[in-house]
């Protein structure tokens, strides 16, 4: 059968870069397994274990050399994958075949496998999160002070500016980069617990020697960069951690699908739009369409990972005992698919973050039509001060607003300054005083200000601590 026959997620198709892909592939994964007996084997001997140096030699030259077609053959006669990929290994490495998985079980190599893989995929995604902090930092600096309608319930409100609506993504994201950055730098290290988790096989061993088996499973966790393994386990990590893991995930999609339904929403307005190719095609049918369809995907996967979430939580919740094998399937399919659909949205986040076509015009248009309503409220100060009766102006402009909603309603333009310049209860009032209020820098109050600020005391200082993070690996990915 073709590959073009088989069904592959559209993850690993379409949206996800390679890097990811490759972190979450059999092969890199084969190529950890094989990493992880080495360092058991080489810790083992160095706390006084029988194991001899051509053991050892045997397993480090047979790292990288794996051939997953003869581990497939291996498994479907032994019915278990990490026997399989015992079996291959030694067919390789005759030398080590009797002190391969030395006191181990089979979680030794799953479970820690996947804390490389989930702690390396998490640095992944924090470069790409450092991408859309600097795309969306420089955005809101170039727009903080460009006013803008401001809208609560969908309806116009308040003014803001285009840089501060900006500044609202750019604090979610900052959340999450810095939750998951923290979630990368302590990550547990399953180790080495044996097969209910007790050491018992390590203590044997190494003869009772409590000492060693301690050092035995700091020596692995460091071995590959961790700070430490877990205290305790059952067979396998409690399976609480993918849960921690998947809900900074979640965080992840929360805000990107805030950034993506903001954006659709703006780009209906003809306020702010996504990126578009020169050629590209907006509708099959009708030519002139240029959709939203970035933050469309961006939205749909954000869904997705969402839910995926859930399917932790419930994973956690129902493990028994020191371990139940109704979690093995499942996490196959919801850890690799998780990380390679956040990879997916952040990499179009990035995309259109650092593409936003502002579109000065129509938000003027649009502050234009409704600047004089928000006026109203200081035009009514300025009668009052000018000798009128509050409660009798208030009238005023209440009977104007509603003659003007309506005539806006039919195409008109918003004339309730003139209407109120040519009433006579507003007669003490000067035409220039009036007219001053509907400068929308008026309005904006210090959103500016805000922006400048977030920037100094929250983004700067993360980018600053997220600077190893920054040269991920490509994300060469159709958007």
């Amino acid at each position: 059968m073709t590959d073009a026959a088989r069904y592959r997620s559209p993850l690993s198709t379409r949206y996800a870069s390679p890097g990811m892909q490759r972190l979450w592939s059999p092969e890199h994964r084969a190529r950890l397994w094989r990493r992880l007996w080495l360092a058991l084997a080489e810790a083992q001997q160095a706390l006084g274990a029988d194991i001899p140096d051509r053991a050892i030699e045997a397993m480090r030259a047979h790292l990288d050399d794996v051939d997953l077609e003869e581990i497939r053959r291996h498994e479907q006669r032994l019915r278990h994958d990490v026997v399989a990929h015992i079996h291959a290994f030694g067919d390789q490495a005759p030398a080590a075949r009797p002190f391969l998985h030395l006191g181990a079980t089979s979680a030794y190599v799953t479970d820690n496998a996947d804390l490389i893989v989930m702690r390396d995929a998490m640095r992944l995604l924090l470069g790409r999160l450092v991408a859309v902090l600097r795309a969306l930092r420089d955005f809101a600096l170039r727009h903080r002070d460009l006013s803008a309608l401001a809208y609560t319930h969908f309806q116009p409100a308040q003014l803001t500016t285009v840089g501060k609506r900006a500044a609202l993504w750019l604090q979610d994201f900052c959340l999450d980069a810095d939750a998951l950055r923290q979630a990368a730098d302590t990550l547990p290290f399953r180790g080495c617990k044996g097969t209910t988790g007790t050491q018992a096989t390590y203590l044997d061993l190494f003869d009772g020697s409590h000492e060693r088996v301690r050092a035995l499973d700091g020596r692995v966790a460091e071995a590959f960069g961790f700070r430490a393994p877990i205290p305790v386990s059952g067979q396998t990590y409690t399976r609480k951690i993918d849960s921690r893991v998947l809900d900074l995930l979640a965080g992840v999609a929360q805000s990107a699908a805030k950034f993506g339904t903001d954006l659709r929403l703006l780009q209906h307005e003809g306020e702010v739009l996504e990126p578009a190719e020169q050629e590209q095609v907006g509708s099959s049918a009708m030519p002139y369409k240029r959709n939203p369809v970035r933050a469309e995907r961006v939205c749909a996967l954000a869904r997705y990972l969402i839910t995926l979430r859930e399917n932790t939580a419930h994973t956690a919740a129902t493990q028994w005992l020191e371990r139940s094998l109704d979690d093995s399937a499942n996490r196959r399919i919801v850890l690799p698919e998780s990380f390679l659909a956040a990879d997916a949205i952040l990499i179009l986040c990035t995309n259109v973050s650092a593409g936003l076509d502002v579109r000065p015009g129509v938000i003027r248009r649009h502050v234009e039509r409704e600047m004089p309503f928000m006026a109203s409220e200081r035009w009514l100060l300025l009668g009052v001060q000018a000798g009128g009766d509050r409660q009798e102006l208030h009238e005023v402009i209440r009977r104007h607003s509603r003659a003007v909603t309506t005539a806006l309603a039919d195409g008109g333009a918003n004339d309730l300054a003139d209407r109120i310049a040519a009433d006579p209860a507003f007669g003490r009032v000067p035409r220039e005083s009036l007219r001053a209020e509907l400068d929308p820098a008026r309005y904006i109050g210090r959103s500016a200000q805000q922006v400048e600020e977030l920037v100094e005391t929250a983004v700067d200082p993360l980018l600053d601590a997220l600077q190893p993070y920054a040269a991920s690996d490509d994300a060469t990915v159709t958007v």
